[in-house]
């Protein structure tokens, strides 16, 4: 089930890419406004992730309890609630465009270009947010391959249009950064189409929602129960390297720039595990919901040893080809040495983190995502940084290195003892 979802999620990595690829060729300005629009866009893909993780872990038990009917209606439910919170949030953000990012410091000229692409943006995002959130319940059902194959065929139609929209090219007008948000919408509505029909037609699970009105109420609570605490997991990470960047700001450009490439690589080191957690949740959703309390757990545990022994492989090939890469991404002597030590520490305990994430989507398929909640907060708040900042007054940005490292390793034990003692905490039927 993972396969296919770590080519989804190489997919959406790849959507992001091209789209700051060509609106870096529009020249500093626009690369600029982009960037300004980061922190908007993660707000709601966390809404909808949350609200994602809410639908598969309770429509999950409902299917793993065969009850096929009661997974049709929440999903209905969930939907209808999805859309709902998503027009207000595009009404209320189209109307706050210009004071919004005045706030964030964009300037004036900016500031036009910001109005032209997020209005767009905002309009169509429900469009995002509504497959996303459909191809939750899709992965559900045990079904990975369609939602990942949905998403490469959304990324390819936004890389085919976002240069056609941008500069005009062949008979489409040139429509500069408003081509870039006219693409993503017609690659999304391609995305909500399909996801929509695939509930509908051949999953089974959609029906007109506004049956059962009581009960819908009922559904909406328990979505966000789980979803809610998995949104605000979500913002823990950014809001953590925020602080984080201000410990390293303070040791020079150089240490920023290693960082964020070390960043990068990361992400893809970690696509892997990322993708065995998305499918981790539904999976052990299922199981809980058919009494199969003890298959959750072999679960849990077998991926969690899988994710040690996969990233440990990854680390000695990293040892080996850090230098190499390095370069790859910096002609700076100063940076590829930060960069360097980092590859060849940090990466070490990314099995163990491996083990915090996957733990993490378990208890969301647990539909207690609030302890999950906790967990992460002590995580990142508790641990990581505290040692952080330790490590900079010990070592400078080595010591940082260290702390990170340590961290991860603390956290990952951590999981490892909850998941072996504590694992699965408690079962929520569906109603």
């Amino acid at each position: 089930m993972a396969g296919p979802m770590a080519l989804g999620i190489m997919a959406i990595q790849a959507f992001n890419l091209v789209d700051i690829f060509f609106i870096g060729l529009l020249g500093t300005d626009a690369l600029a406004a982009i960037s300004f629009t980061f922190p908007v866009t993660f707000v709601v893909i966390s809404l909808a992730m949350g609200l994602g993780a809410g639908l598969s872990a309770c429509m999950g038990q409902a299917l793993g309890a065969g009850n096929h009917q009661q997974a049709a209606l929440f999903t209905s439910h969930s939907l209808l609630l999805t859309l709902g919170l998503i027009c207000l949030l595009s009404v209320l953000g189209t109307l706050t465009i210009d004071p919004l990012f005045r706030l964030l410091g964009a300037t004036e000229a900016l500031l036009l270009l910001l109005h032209d692409y997020m209005w767009i943006w905002y309009m169509t995002v429900p469009l995002l947010v509504l497959p996303m959130v459909a191809n939750s319940a899709i992965r559900a059902t045990g079904d990975t391959r369609t939602p990942s194959l949905v998403m490469i065929v959304a990324g390819l139609v936004n890389g085919i249009l976002d240069p056609l929209l941008i500069f005009g090219l062949g008979p489409f007008p040139e429509l500069g950064i408003k081509g870039a948000a006219i693409a993503s919408a017609c690659s999304w509505l391609m995305a909500c189409s399909v996801g929509l029909w695939l509930l509908w037609r051949r999953e089974r699970l959609l029906v007109w929602p506004l049956q059962q009105t009581r009960r819908m109420f009922a559904h909406w609570r328990q979505l966000l129960h789980v979803a809610l605490p998995a949104c605000f997991t979500n913002l823990l990470n950014p809001l953590s390297t925020a602080v984080l960047m201000m410990i390293l700001a303070g040791l020079g450009t150089e240490v920023v720039a290693a960082y964020g490439a070390a960043s990068r690589i990361e992400a893809m080191l970690l696509i892997g595990i990322m993708a065995l957690g998305s499918v981790l949740a539904p999976f052990i959703s299922q199981n809980t919901g058919a009494g199969l309390h003890q298959r959750s757990r072999s679960a849990l545990l077998q991926s969690m040893r899988f994710a040690l022994l996969f990233q440990l492989a990854l680390f000695g090939l990293l040892w080996l080809s850090a230098p190499w890469l390095a370069q790859r991404f910096t002609d700076n002597e100063e940076v590829s040495a930060h960069l360097t030590f980092y590859l060849r520490l940090v990466p070490l305990g990314y099995g163990l983190q491996g083990c915090f994430m996957l733990l993490a989507s378990a208890l969301n398929g647990l539909r207690v995502s609030s302890i999950s909640l906790g967990l992460n907060s002590l995580r990142l708040f508790g641990i990581l940084l505290p040692l952080a900042w330790l490590g900079n007054l010990w070592r400078g940005e080595q010591g940082v290195f260290i702390g990170i490292l340590v961290a991860n390793i603390l956290a990952g034990i951590i999981a490892g003892l909850f998941a072996w003692w504590r694992f699965p905490w408690k079962i929520k039927r569906p109603m």
